[in-house]
């Protein structure tokens, strides 16, 4: 039978130590989508939105303060998960989210040709390349930390 590595009962499976290759790899994975055109508060807001849909408790208390630190505002954090009602979001923020929700909930709102031309008005194809690996690349670290629990929530 296979060793575990578990640091704690909350902890169910250190991937990162146990799969360290693949652990640099995504690192420089998500290195790669910070250095995008899109500002930094809005990259902070698409993740701690998939974050929240995803029920990544650990990745939203990494992005949410991230968030402000990158210049999002209280009232945007605290009308993420009703930004369509909100008149806290800009016309790229909302396009962003908009991608981010369909992304993330690829089987329940998947992003449709009318969807990708309502977003592409506000967005420019860059900014769409760049936003779609962001959204992958949250999703991969949602999946990862929800199911394996390698790290305490924040």
């Amino acid at each position: 039978m296979a060793e575990k590595t578990l640091t704690s009962s909350s902890f169910r499976l250190r991937v990162d130590l146990l799969a360290p290759h693949i652990m640099s790899a995504m690192e420089a994975f998500d290195a790669a989508t910070d250095k995008v055109s899109l500002p930094a508060s809005l990259l902070e807001l698409v993740r701690t939105r998939a974050s929240q849909i995803n029920g990544c408790a650990f990745c939203v208390g990494a992005h949410s303060p991230a968030a402000l630190e990158a210049g999002a505002t209280q009232k945007q954090l605290l009308a993420l998960p009703v930004w369509r009602e909100s008149p806290h979001f800009s016309a790229q923020e909302r396009a962003a989210l908009t991608l981010t929700e369909a992304i993330t909930q690829m089987d329940r709102r998947p992003v449709t040709d009318e969807m990708w031309g309502e977003v592409s008005v506000v967005l420019t194809e860059v900014e769409l390349a760049e936003l779609v690996w962001v959204i992958a690349a949250i999703n991969v670290w949602n999946r990862v930390a929800g199911t394996a629990r390698p790290w305490p929530v924040a």
